[in-house]
């Protein structure tokens, strides 16, 4: 009979290990950028769609705001965003991306492929995995909000 509660039988710290050790591989790699990996996922949000709103980026990158905004200074200072008060709103805060922080995009180019070579996978295997991962992601977004 297994141990329902051994370590390893428990999929949020296999999650967790595997989420520490990507980030780990990806630590690098951004250093010599100057980005942290929280950072990354803002400019990569960024380059997606210029000019978002600090609201939108809180809900696509499923962080609050007391934890982006202190990315978002930092982003600010090293000149690769700048934070803009919304002229329709005033409430809200619109993020907009840097000539530097638009040239930095093409010095990442490379970062999905090492990536993807450090998973040590086809393509055809992480994907799945990736897919099921993002499935789980949204029914536990969901079931957390149902309790609200």
């Amino acid at each position: 009979m297994t141990n329902r509660l051994a370590l390893d039988e428990q999929l949020c710290f296999t999650l967790y290990a595997a989420s520490r050790a990507m980030t780990a591989v990806y630590r690098p790699k951004l250093k010599q950028l100057g980005l942290t990996y929280p950072q990354y996922l803002v400019m990569l949000t960024l380059w997606e769609r210029d000019g978002r709103s600090v609201g939108d980026l809180c809900h696509t990158l499923h962080l609050d705001s007391g934890t982006l905004s202190p990315l978002l200074k930092r982003l600010e200072a090293a000149g690769l965003i700048e934070r803009r008060r919304a002229t329709d709103d005033e409430r809200r805060v619109d993020i907009q991306l840097t000539d530097r922080g638009r040239a930095l995009h093409a010095e990442t180019d490379c970062i999905p492929a090492e990536i993807a070579e450090a998973v040590g996978m086809p393509p055809e295997e992480f994907l799945p995995v990736r897919d099921t991962l993002q499935r789980l992601t949204q029914s536990l977004l969901s079931h957390l909000n149902e309790g609200e």
